[in-house]
């Protein structure tokens, strides 16, 4: 799927959780939560590329343009997820739009 947000920055797309994985943030559903995954009308193995049946950390770095983490939220809760208002914030510290 393909679409355009009109957004002046890069946001990763993550096919496979590989870049979720070298950072610690990728974790694989267990047996029995792949059972109640596939009675889902997502298809996670290719939606995700592949068939690890693994999926992200939901988190949030926002980057600056020297490459260096300004801001970090995590949680291995799939229910807590970072506010869209926090997000935002962050992104408009580091364009200095406080």
């Amino acid at each position: 799927m393909s679409r355009t947000c009109q957004l002046t920055f890069d946001i990763l797309t993550d096919r496979g959780n590989e870049v979720a994985a070298r950072f610690g943030l990728r974790f694989n559903l267990p047996d029995y939560l792949r059972h109640v995954d596939s009675t889902f009308p997502l298809d996670l193995e290719k939606f995700n590329g592949d068939a690890s049946w693994s999926l992200p950390i939901p988190a949030r770095f926002p980057i600056d343009s020297q490459g260096i983490i300004r801001a970090a939220k995590s949680d291995p809760d799939y229910t807590t997820r970072p506010e869209p208002e926090d997000t935002l914030e962050a992104l408009c510290a580091l364009s200095g739009q406080r």
